[in-house]
């Protein structure tokens, strides 16, 4: 029987898999999932609930269907527009991405103000480090001794006549 091939693994290859299995990596890779899904969620937020509200507000316009011909011809919407060849600015659409921007940029201020809330009540709560009792104490001990005084200089001794 042939012994088993030996496949030696690049160095490289064993880098990039310590790389890969680092928590700070694992963790970016599930917040980009988690992101992901709340940007749907931001998304159907804004198309489906603000801008409605939004349009009704300011006379019953339908908010993501705003949108200026540069030159072509304008049909009733905008894909159709865009599909009849013309150049368009699609206002309404620019407009629906600048609220899903503040409505996440909201979400994360607030996120990261309750956790460093949170952050500063585990500090309290947790108290003094080992090493803050330890430099404590030493101080406590040194303001205990009595103080140290100069030593006296040896009386001088008259020079020889």
């Amino acid at each position: 029987m042939r012994p088993p091939i030996t496949i030696n693994e690049p160095a490289w290859l064993a880098e990039f898999k310590a790389f890969i299995m680092r928590g700070s990596v694992v963790d970016l890779a599930v917040g980009i999932v988690i992101g992901a899904a709340f940007t749907a969620i931001v998304g159907s937020l804004v198309e489906d609930l603000i801008n409605p509200l939004i349009g009704l507000m300011i006379g019953g316009i339908d908010f993501s269907n705003v949108f200026l011909v540069l030159s072509g011809e304008r049909q009733t919407t905008l894909e159709a527009t865009r599909e009849g060849g013309a150049a368009v600015l699609a206002v309404g659409r620019f407009i629906n991405a600048i609220i899903k921007f503040l409505i996440v940029a909201m979400a994360i201020f607030w996120l990261l103000k309750a956790l460093t809330r949170l952050r500063v009540r585990q500090e309290a709560v947790k108290g003094p480090s080992s090493t803050d009792r330890l430099l404590a104490d030493i101080l406590a001990e040194l303001k205990a001794r009595p103080p140290l005084t100069a030593p006296t200089p040896p009386p001088a001794t008259p020079p020889a006549p």
